[in-house]
């Protein structure tokens, strides 16, 4: 039997940059729904919209208007308990541990590759297989 699209699990993806979402969208828009923000805030707006169907969020951390770890922070704060991925082009282990402090349950580091963003999702959301 083939997966409706509402069947697949909503991903909320918080990326300003297009080339990114789409690398994202390439890497697990088959299996999964996403809905796109390019800000922490529009991405807060979609948790707002979404919180009973969203299963996770992917976050990149420099976005404008309001960066993600930010809109993590306001996330949590508003009491959000859906897993939060974040992305961030920064190595230096600081900047993973402040993502850890705000309330990220995992950081990948940018380029993402397929295996780490699968391997991400499937952890928060383990009914997927690719």
């Amino acid at each position: 039997m083939e997966q409706t699209t509402t069947d697949m699990p909503l991903v909320l993806v918080a990326e300003d940059d297009e080339s990114n979402f789409k690398l994202i969208r390439a890497i697990i828009g088959k299996r999964c729904r996403l809905e796109w923000g390019r800000t922490g805030q529009e991405v807060i707006n979609l948790y707002h919209q979404h919180k009973d169907s969203a299963r996770m969020i992917l976050m990149d951390i420099k976005m404008p208007v309001m960066t993600g770890l930010e809109a993590t922070a306001a996330l949590r704060a508003e009491g959000c308990n859906l897993p939060i991925v974040v992305q961030t082009a920064y190595a230096f282990s600081s900047d993973r541990d402040k993502a850890i402090e705000v309330g990220a349950n995992h950081v990948l580091v940018k380029p993402i590759t397929l295996m780490e963003l699968r391997k991400s999702v499937k952890q928060y959301i383990p009914a997927i297989t690719w």
